[in-house]
């Protein structure tokens, strides 16, 4: 078949291969685009072109299960466009499910792909979050993944003590909705906490409340803030009437993650 010239410079400048290379891989794989820059990159021809300054901020997320253990993984890129893409999917969805399985060491085995994508599809792409959590015999655990326009973009994992899916499901989807930053408030970074607090009482001060009333403005605003960025405090979506803790009873959340893309 014949090949345009036009075809040969968009080879090149997507491999950084050499024009006479370029042009013999498209007549090998019979003009396939895709086909002849992986054969490119297979026969070591194709320079890695160094996209990592290019900002990454959008991408997918994937959850998987596995026998032991659940997993959470973002595949970063540059565009809505590129994220929502068959390719892209596809390996997101192969690294989750390898992440589960085999632990995070299994993101590495997926360099070659990840660069492949890098090639194919021109952007700035990258591995970002991955989280696996364990699941012990009789532990009760959901997945829960909210998709816009065919890709994931909140991941939420919930391993529970003395609970059953059906609750896991719950607090997952109640998570989705809040995103909360921490499980519990002994997860907040002390530092953090201090900064808010000393905020508040800023603000407090400034609107000119009595001395011996502002230690308990200061704590009670200090509460409203942990209930909205601590997950057991927050409200359950379906009922704010009703906290996390509240819903689980007398069960525990055993290990918590979430990934969602804009953060």
């Amino acid at each position: 078949m014949s090949i345009s010239a036009k075809d040969v410079q968009a080879l090149r400048q997507a491999t950084g291969a050499g024009m006479m290379d370029a042009k013999k891989a498209l007549e090998e794989t019979s003009g396939d685009f895709d086909a002849a820059a992986q054969l490119l990159r297979e026969r070591g021809l194709a320079k890695s072109i160094d996209r990592s300054d290019r900002e990454n901020a959008q991408g997918a997320v994937a959850v998987a299960r596995a026998e032991s253990a659940a997993a959470v993984v973002e595949l970063k890129c540059e565009t809505d466009f590129v994220a929502k893409s068959d390719q892209f999917i596809a390996v997101l969805d192969q690294i989750a499910a390898a992440v589960a399985a085999d632990g995070d060491g299994a993101v590495d085995t997926f360099k070659d792909r990840v660069d492949d994508l890098k090639v194919t599809l021109k952007e700035n792409i990258e591995v970002g979050r991955v989280h696996r959590v364990p699941v012990a015999p009789g532990q009760a655990v959901d997945t829960y993944l909210h998709k816009q326009e065919g890709r994931g973009v909140n991941g939420v994992i919930v391993v529970l003590d003395g609970g059953d899916e059906a609750l896991a499901h719950e607090v997952a989807v109640s998570a989705a909705f809040s995103k909360p930053r921490w499980l519990s408030r002994d997860e907040v970074p002390q530092a953090e906490a201090d900064e808010e607090r000393a905020t508040l009482e800023g603000i407090t001060r400034a609107e000119g409340k009595p001395e011996q009333a502002i230690e308990k403005i200061v704590q009670g605003r200090l509460n409203a803030w942990y209930k909205d960025h601590v997950l057991l405090e927050q409200p359950y979506a379906k009922d704010d009437k009703q906290s996390i803790t509240q819903l689980l009873g007398d069960a525990s959340i055993a290990g918590f993650a979430q990934v969602f893309i804009g953060t």
